[in-house]
Formats: structure tokens, C-alpha cells, sequence
């Protein structure tokens, strides 16, 4: 494909100031103007990529420097945006804010920089007039590198509030490309970790981004718009599509782990195995990338929901299960016996598990005081602090994941404690925020609190697909 697709990426100074409405809206808008757009957000947030999805009705993928290392957020970015039209890249938290002590490392300006992509920026003009001059052009100016392309500004209160702000804005010498007055029926319901997910909300959800796109139609002027994305080039580093089939890896890192175990090679005749793994409204949380990975390196991937199904999918040898909101649905959850049993059985038979963070609390003895998998001789409960970061990590020992010295980066975001937090063989030794250990390997299990991206490191797909047709 073509390393030249057309692109935006919306930022702010600040979280909070509208960039998910705006780059809903905004995807939902070129949709319905006959685009193929892709959708993508920067970081590791899994809620507004389900947005992005309804906008669309493409899958939403996330562009992390710090989980994938730089040099795969080009290829990364042009494996989705493959056959469309246009690409819209949601970013996160201000402009300049990326991994904590790294720097630009993994901020919206440096994923910007990465796809020489020009920025529009969302200000949230409601408590300010000729501020917003200064406020534009000091984005605009802190990096050379980094080109604002013009300016959208949210919660306007009146006309008036409006000519002010633009007058202002005459003399910063960034277009405004829109306008967006305060509309209540755009605004989505949050939780402890943000947007409330699209498969929890449904027909909410779909209103909620019919909401966006129409103010997004009102308010912005989207010939510029597209014209702005289209006055791009090519992705820099002549970046090629990245592809599951041969994915590249991080160059700094070592390839011996890679070395899938020792065992037969599956003759051609050979049934894929199956690998189960958890959807639904309880485990929303996944990077498309994975299932990507496991189909590519021979698995048959099948998706089933904890909550209503009461067994594993016929011949099932391994079992995903990643991200979500257990504690919401901890009665429902522990209300499924039958399935609880049968990830119970299929762990104590040895077969490989990956669980993470919603994961690793399913396969506990409980959550909440309510009977889960039993899997791990540990309880979950829901805490009053907030765990979030990004961490390095090693694996500790071998597991059907990594052989032990494997090196990856996550991503950590929870309300919630595990106890004990690590088993007898810990998955990771974490080095931030302070050295410890954490999760649990036992047999084929391997449970953490981690998110990880394995595109970065595509051998754990492998490896763990190996260990399903041979365990």
C-alpha cells in the first residue's frame, strides 16, 4: 500500500478538553461522506478505540511508542490504515505528555513526529477569550518539529464568546477549522478508568456517537479538514506495512527466547488449535494485534463471552484472557459455575493460559468476596487507589508465555489488589515504580496485572501457540 495515506492526528493541551468527541465525531463524519477511514489512538487506552470502532466500523488500534518502541508506530500505523481513504489518530492526555521521566517518549506530539502528521488542536475555550492566542501559539512554537495545522475549539458559549476567540486567534496565525458549542447529549458516562466501554453501553454508545458526528458536521469545516490531512507525504523511514505473518521485532532486544519449544512440526494435515479467548462485556479490553499474532502463527482463534457461555469452544488448547471490568460484573461472573469449572479444568490439565489484569482477578479464588476460577491461590478485592504506569519488565522465570530474561515494556492501570501479588514463580520482575515482582506462573498459567502489546515481541505469540499444539 501506499506509505502516503492521508492523516490527523487530534490533540489538546490537556485531558479533558474534548479530543475524543472531536476525533469521534470526526471519523464518524468522513464515514458518512463515502471515507474508509482508520481509526487510531495513541497509547495504551482500550475504551476509545471501541468509539472509534462505531464511528467507523473498522477496528480501532492504538500507536504506543513506549509498549512497541518508536520505530514500529510508522508500520503499525500503516498495517491498519490499509485500503482507506483517510486515517484519524486520537491522542492522549495534553499535546506534550508522554511516559513519566522519558521525556517526549510516547507523547501525542512524538507519535505526530513519528508519521510527519499535522496536529489539530482542541482547545477548551469556555473560561477564556485572547488567552487562547497564547495558549495556541505557545503549542504551536515549543516544538519545530511538531506542525499544528489549525485549531478547533470546544464548549463556545455564544456568538459573541465565538468572535472573540477569533479575533484572538487572527494574530497566531492558526486556522480555526471549527467551532463546537456546548451539547450535553455528547457526553458519555465514566467510571474509575474512564469512558464507559461501547459493549457496555450499546444502543447508548451508537447515540452517543451519532451526537459526535453531527456536532463534529455542524461545527467544523471538513473540507479543510481533509484537505489538511491530504497535504501529507510519506509515513518518514520508509516505513512497510507491519504483517503478523513476519513481523518485525524490537532491534535492541535479543532474539534467542524467540526459539519456539522443541517438538514435532505440525504436519499439513494438522488442526490449527483452537485458543479461546474472552470477550463480552466483562473482558473488553484487547489490542487487535493479538489475535492477529495467534492466527498467524497457525491457531484457530475463538471468541467466547465468561458471562453467557457456560463452556469453553469445542477442542479449546489454550485460553486469552485479557483486560476489562470483572469487578462490575463479579456476581454474574461467579454466577457462571459451569464455565468456571471448565477454566479450572483446562488450567489443572496443564494447557496455556494467559491472563491479564481482568484476567489474572477471574482466575483468582475470588473477587470481592464472590467465588471465581480458583485457579490462583489468591483473592482479589476493589481499592481506593488508583495503580497506573508504564513498566519494564523481565520474566522471571519460563512460562508459555517467555523464557525467563525476557524483556518487555506494560502497561499497569487498576483499581484493584491482588493478595499474595506474586506466587511462588512470579511472572515479572518489575523495576518502576519501585523493584518487585508480580503475577503468577503455574504450569501453563501466566497471570499479571501487565498489559502488554505483542506486536512488539511477536515470538510470545509463537511461542504460546506451540505450547498449545504440543501441551
Amino acid at each position: 500500500m501506499s506509505a502516503s495515506v492521508p492523516r490527523l492526528v487530534i490533540a489538546a493541551p490537556s485531558s479533558g478538553s474534548g479530543k475524543t468527541t472531536v476525533a469521534t465525531g470526526l471519523m464518524a463524519a468522513f464515514a458518512a461522506r463515502g471515507l474508509a477511514v482508520s481509526p487510531h489512538k495513541v497509547g495504551p487506552d482500550y475504551i476509545d478505540p471501541g468509539y472509534h470502532a462505531l464511528a467507523t466500523g473498522r477496528v480501532g488500534r492504538n500507536l504506543d511508542a513506549y509498549l512497541c518502541g518508536p520505530e514500529l508506530v510508522g508500520p503499525l500505523f500503516l498495517h491498519g490504515a490499509r485500503g482507506c481513504d483517510i486515517a484519524v489518530v486520537e491522542g492522549v492526555m495534553g499535546l506534550y505528555d508522554g511516559a513519566a521521566g522519558e521525556g517526549e517518549l510516547a507523547s501525542t506530539a512524538h507519535v505526530a513526529k513519528l508519521l510527519r502528521a499535522p496536529v489539530v488542536l482542541v482547545v477548551d475555550a469556555s473560561s477564556q477569550s485572547r488567552s487562547v492566542a497564547a495558549l495556541v501559539h505557545g503549542f504551536a512554537s515549543w516544538d519545530p518539529e511538531v506542525r499544528i495545522g489549525g485549531v478547533i475549539l470546544n464548549k463556545v458559549a455564544s456568538d459573541r464568546h465565538e468572535e472573540l476567540l477569533r479575533e484572538a486567534l487572527d494574530s497566531a496565525g492558526v486556522p480555526v477549522l471549527g467551532v463546537l458549542r456546548r451539547v450535553a447529549q455528547v457526553a458519555t458516562p465514566s467510571r474509575h478508568l474512564g469512558l464507559v466501554p461501547v459493549a457496555e453501553r450499546q444502543g447508548a454508545a451508537v447515540e452517543a456517537v451519532a451526537a459526535m458526528a453531527a456536532q463534529v458536521l455542524d461545527g467544523c469545516d471538513l473540507g479543510a479538514l481533509e484537505a489538511l490531512a491530504r497535504a501529507t507525504g510519506a509515513v518518514p523511514g520508509g516505513s512497510a506495512p507491519w504483517t503478523p505473518a513476519s513481523p518485525a521485532h524490537h532491534p535492541t532486544r535479543s532474539d534467542e527466547w524467540l526459539t519456539p519449544p522443541s517438538g514435532p512440526a505440525p504436519s499439513d494435515g494438522q488442526r490449527a488449535p483452537v485458543i479461546a479467548v474472552a470477550g463480552g462485556s466483562a473482558f473488553t479490553f484487547s489490542y487487535a494485534e493479538h489475535t492477529e499474532l495467534l492466527t498467524a502463527a497457525g491457531a484457530e482463534v475463538v471468541t467466547f463471552d465468561p458471562l453467557r457461555d457456560e463452556e469453553l469452544p469445542e477442542r479449546t488448547r489454550g485460553l486469552v484472557i485479557g483486560g476489562g471490568f470483572p469487578e462490575v460484573y463479579a456476581a454474574e461472573l461467579s454466577a457462571n459455575e459451569p464455565l468456571r469449572k471448565a477454566v479450572a479444568e483446562l488450567a489443572s490439565s496443564g494447557a496455556p493460559v494467559a491472563a491479564e489484569c481482568a484476567g489474572l482477578l477471574y482466575l483468582c479464588r475470588e473477587l470481592d468476596g464472590l467465588p471465581m476460577c480458583g485457579v490462583l491461590d489468591a483473592s482479589a478485592r476493589m481499592s481506593e487507589r488508583l495503580t497506573l504506569g508504564y513498566r519494564d519488565a523481565v520474566a522471571v522465570g519460563d512460562s508459555a508465555l517467555a523464557a525467563a530474561g525476557t524483556r518487555m515494556r506494560g502497561h499497569e492501570f487498576h483499581r484493584t489488589v491482588v493478595e499474595p501479588g506474586s506466587g511462588a514463580e512470579p511472572a515479572w520482575g518489575v523495576r518502576s515504580p519501585r523493584p518487585r515482582v508480580e503475577g503468577f506462573v503455574q504450569r501453563g498459567v501466566h497471570a499479571s496485572y501487565l498489559h502488554t502489546h505483542w506486536a512488539s515481541e511477536p515470538g510470545v505469540a509463537r511461542r504460546f501457540v506451540e505450547r498449545c499444539r504440543t501441551s
